[in-house]
C-alpha cells in the first residue's frame, strides 16, 4: 500500500476536454506576490480532482470525475489529451464524486482512486487498469450514508493512510486497508457534523479529530472522548490544525463551508482550567468578506519554508441556495507572518473571470520547478494555475 508523494497537499482539485494556450491567460502578477499561470483543462463539472501518474512517464497526470489528463512536456498541451476511465453517476446538479484520493488499494504497484458520494451514500474505489482508456472498474467499501466528501489520515500513526468521510448527522469511522483490497471499518463516534479535521491537539503525539461541537480525544485503542470546547458551525473539510503562534499548542483553522466566513482559533488552558485539563479557544477573523471557503489546504506556496493557506469559494456549493452564492468568485492564498493573516488573490471575479473551488482541490509540483502548483476542479470547470515563483 503507498500513498502518491505528489499528494502530500490534498483537498486540494478535477475535469473534461477543451484545453487552451496559457498564452492567452498571462501570468497574475502583484509586487512580493506569487505569480501564477492560468490553464483552463476542461468544462467538466466534477467536483473533485486528484494527482497519478497514470501512464509512467514521470509526469503527473490529472484524474477528475470520468477521465485522466495526460501531462504532456510541452506545457501549452498539457492535460489537453484525456481519456475515459468511469461512468460517475449524476444527481440533478452534482456527481456523486466527491473526493479523489490516490491509494494503492489493491497492491499492483499502481495507484487506485477512493472517493465517495453524497447522494448514493457509498464509499468506494477505482481499480487504475491503466492508460489506455478502459474503464476503472468500480468496487464498494461500504455504505456511510451521504458523503459530504472524503478525507486521508494516518489516523492510527503507522505511517499508511486511513480512508475518513464526512458524513454530516451519520456516525463517524475511518477504514483502513488492512491487505490489499480489504478495509477495516473503526468506529470513532455515534455522530458528526458538517466540517472534519485531523491532528494533535493536547500535545500528547495522538492525532485527534475536530468536528463541529468540539475535538474528539484520542484514548488509544480505538477509544475517543468528546471535549465541548467549540462550535465551529457548517465548517470546512478539512479543518486545519496547526501551531500559528510558535506556542507550542495547536490551533485550528476553519472556513464556513455554506456561509461567509474564515476564521482561526486560538488554543488557550486558562489558569482555572489547568488541572482538568479544558482548554478555551479565541476566535480570530481571517476573513469575513467572502462564503463557501469548502476546501482549505495547508503548504509553503511561496517557497519561503512557511506553510500558506489556500482556499476559495466553492463554486455553487449548494447551487443558488446558500449566502453569498451569487457573489464573485475567487481562489486566494493566505501569508502568515506570526501576527495576522495576509490574502493574496490568484484569481477574483464572474464565473469565468474568477475560479471557484470544489470540493477537493490538488496541489503538485506538475513541471518538477520544485514549486507547488494549484490544481482546482467545481461546478465552473477545471483549471491548473501554474506557480511561477515570486
Amino acid at each position: 500500500m503507498k500513498l502518491s508523494s505528489l499528494t502530500t497537499f490534498s483537498c486540494v482539485l478535477g475535469l473534461g476536454l477543451l484545453s487552451a494556450s496559457t498564452s492567452s491567460n498571462p501570468p497574475i502578477s502583484a509586487p512580493r506576490e506569487v505569480r501564477f499561470s492560468r490553464h483552463f483543462v476542461a468544462s467538466e463539472s466534477y467536483e473533485s480532482v486528484g494527482i497519478i501518474d497514470v501512464n509512467k512517464d514521470g509526469r503527473p497526470d490529472l484524474v477528475s470525475g470520468d477521465f485522466w489528463y495526460e501531462n504532456a512536456e510541452d506545457r501549452k498541451n498539457s492535460f489537453r489529451r484525456r481519456k475515459l476511465i468511469g461512468d460517475q453517476k449524476r444527481y440533478d446538479q452534482y456527481y456523486d464524486d466527491f473526493s479523489t484520493i490516490p491509494l494503492d488499494v489493491d497492491a499492483d504497484g499502481d495507484l487506485d482512486v477512493v472517493t465517495g458520494g453524497y447522494w448514493g451514500g457509498s464509499l468506494r474505489w477505482l481499480e487504475n487498469t491503466g492508460a489506455d482508456g478502459k474503464p476503472w472498474p468500480v468496487h464498494e467499501v461500504a455504505f456511510v450514508g451521504n458523503t459530504e466528501t472524503t478525507r486521508a489520515w494516518d489516523v492510527d500513526g503507522d505511517g499508511t493512510i486511513e480512508i475518513v468521510p464526512n458524513n454530516p448527522g451519520k456516525p463517524l469511522e475511518y477504514f483502513t486497508l488492512e491487505k490489499p483490497t480489504t478495509f477495516r471499518q473503526v468506529n470513532v463516534a455515534p455522530t458528526q457534523g458538517h466540517g472534519l479535521g485531523f491532528g494533535d491537539i493536547n500535545g500528547d503525539g495522538k492525532g485527534d479529530f475536530i468536528v463541529t461541537k468540539g475535538w474528539l480525544e484520542n484514548m488509544g485503542n480505538d477509544q475517543w472522548e468528546l471535549r465541548e470546547e467549540f462550535d465551529i458551525g457548517v465548517a470546512s473539510v478539512p479543518v486545519i490544525v496547526t501551531d500559528l503562534n510558535g506556542d507550542k499548542r495547536n490551533d485550528i483553522i476553519v472556513g464556513q463551508g455554506h456561509g461567509y466566513g474564515l476564521h482561526w482559533y486560538e488554543q488557550q488552558t486558562a489558569p482555572a482550567d489547568r488541572q482538568n485539563g479544558r482548554r478555551s479557544w479565541i476566535k480570530h477573523v481571517i476573513d469575513e468578506k467572502n462564503s463557501q471557503y469548502h476546501c482549505l489546504e495547508w503548504a509553503d506556496i511561496d517557497g519561503d519554508k512557511r506553510p500558506d493557506l489556500i482556499t476559495g469559494k466553492r463554486f455553487r456549493a449548494h447551487n443558488d441556495t446558500d449566502p453569498g452564492c451569487y457573489d464573485e468568485v475567487g481562489l486566494y492564498y493566505f501569508t502568515w507572518d506570526g501576527r495576522e493573516f495576509t490574502k493574496h488573490t490568484i484569481a477574483y471575479g464572474s464565473a469565468g473571470v474568477g475560479k471557484g473551488t470544489g470540493i477537493y482541490f490538488a496541489l503538485a509540483d506538475l513541471r518538477k520547478t520544485g514549486r507547488p502548483d494549484i490544481i482546482v476542479a467545481g461546478k465552473d470547470g477545471l483549471t491548473v494555475f501554474f506557480n511561477e515563483g515570486q
